[in-house]
């Protein structure tokens, strides 16, 4: 999968006027918001299903006497599919950057959504022995790659066919609200089908159907395959290409992303990926575990809270992606690494702490929203980064491999504490340690807003 390509700088080409202010119809406009963000919110949806069901995962098929080992095991498996993300965006970002995003975001999404639903069909340790974790893992890599080429394509569409002036509130509506919104539905299933199958009896079924769900990817994939149109950006692109003629050189671009023109770009971004993805998965990721293991707040109550904190992750992503608007990219990163370092460690000793559920509930809203803002405005900084033709594959391997890395981040949480008592003490050094790395990102990094090539 090669792109094309005449030059080695990062300049705009005689086309970039008109790729930076595409004209769309607002209906089409909307569309592509639409597919982007509930696109980005249903990938989240068949990973937080997971993190929903961590505690019976692990009782199911990676047993221990020490119940932090099993939470590590099953975090460890997260980590997995996390961790090959970059391979699927490797491929479908390539995919997207030469053949559209249109067709890189149904295959994903359906490949997605199977393989989520798989999961409820396994055999558990119990069943079939060794075999079980081994074909969980295995869906987790197939898994992981899928959800790698959604990033490619979800984190491209909307920004591209959006106006200029509104780009930092789509990045945030996308990467954070999108998450949210993914949060928010498994956390509505969870609640669902916990009172469908009470007590025991979700240990037995609930969590399968839980999984089951996953399918919805796939039929989103298919319906939006119809309906949604490439963006102006990358239509203007190939007509550009196309006016070139056979004089054309052909250039790789894993090549020209890992060579000496955008290397020292890739390293840069990294420390903005990794330190709020990170984040998020620690502030978002894990809290269904704070709340069920530690705080020992029961199902209906967990599912609840959850729901409160997913809202709150919108309103945080939409109100510090819409800032990155107004005051730029980098001041935006660099009052969130601030206020980031000084309140999530409080945060998180505080939602353990005895004491009423609507307390709980609070510290849980606040985790959440600061979770949300965190990589409010990580995609659109990402997308300024790169030029049309590499923009998928860029934006994709940069926020992959940085939230491939952040999302290793829970299984240390766990195998660094010895006792669900520790739990978040160690979250609020890791909270306040990624928050370092963070800033430090916010401040090496250039002010990209207004660079749409």
């Amino acid at each position: 999968m090669t792109t094309t390509t005449t030059t080695t700088t990062t300049t705009a080409s005689p086309t970039s006027a008109a790729i930076d202010t595409p004209q769309i119809p607002p209906g089409k406009a909307l569309l592509a918001a639409f597919a982007s963000t509930f696109g980005w919110a249903l990938d989240l949806f068949d990973l937080f299903i997971l993190l929903y069901v961590a505690p019976i995962i692990g009782r199911m098929f990676f047993p221990s006497d020490t119940p932090t080992l099993s939470l590590a095991a099953v975090y460890a498996s997260f980590a997995v599919a996390l961790l090959v993300r970059p391979l699927g965006s490797a491929i479908f970002g390539a995919y997207a950057d030469k053949h559209g995003r249109k067709r890189a975001l149904m295959v994903s999404m359906v490949g997605v959504g199977i393989s989520t639903a798989l999961f409820g069909a396994l055999p558990t340790i119990h069943q079939a022995g060794l075999l079980a974790p081994i074909l969980f893992l295995l869906l987790r890599v197939i898994q992981g790659i899928f959800v790698g080429g959604i990033v490619a394509s979800t984190h491209t569409i909307g920004t591209e066919s959006i106006s200029p002036r509104y780009r930092g509130l789509m990045s945030g509506l996308i990467g954070g609200a999108g998450a949210g919104m993914g949060a928010l539905l498994a956390s509505f299933t969870y609640l669902v089908l916990s009172e469908i199958f009470p007590g025991d009896e979700f240990d037995v079924w609930g969590w399968r159907f839980m999984f089951f769900c996953g399918l919805l990817s796939t039929f989103f994939g298919l319906v939006m395959f119809r309906y949604l149109e490439e963006t102006p950006v990358w239509q203007q692109l190939q007509q550009a290409r196309k006016t070139k003629g056979p004089a054309v050189v052909v250039v790789s671009p894993l090549k020209r992303l890992f060579g000496r023109e955008y290397r020292s770009v890739m390293l840069v971004n990294l420390l903005i990926t990794f330190g709020g993805g990170a984040t998020y998965y620690l502030a978002c990721g894990y809290l269904p575990t704070l709340l069920n293991v530690v705080a020992k707040v029961p199902h209906t109550q967990t599912s609840q809270m959850l729901m409160y904190g997913s809202v709150a992750t919108i309103v945080g992503a939409l109100a510090f992606g819409y800032l990155s608007d107004l005051i730029g990219r980098k001041k935006t990163f660099m009052l969130l690494g601030v206020i980031n370092l000084v309140s999530l460690p409080m945060m998180f000793l505080g939602v353990a702490e005895p004491g009423s559920l609507t307390r709980t509930a609070l510290y849980c809203v606040g985790i959440a929203f600061m979770g949300g803002a965190i990589i409010a405005p990580i995609l659109i900084f990402l997308n300024e980064r790169f030029s049309t033709e590499l923009r998928a594959s860029g934006t994709g391997l940069s926020w992959n491999i940085g939230f491939a890395l952040g999302g290793t981040m829970p299984t240390f949480v766990s195998l660094f504490s010895s006792s669900p008592a520790q739990i978040p003490m160690v979250l609020a050094i890791f909270a306040a340690g990624l928050s370092v790395i963070y800033l430090i990102g916010s401040v090496v990094i250039p002010e990209t807003q207004g660079n749409f090539k």
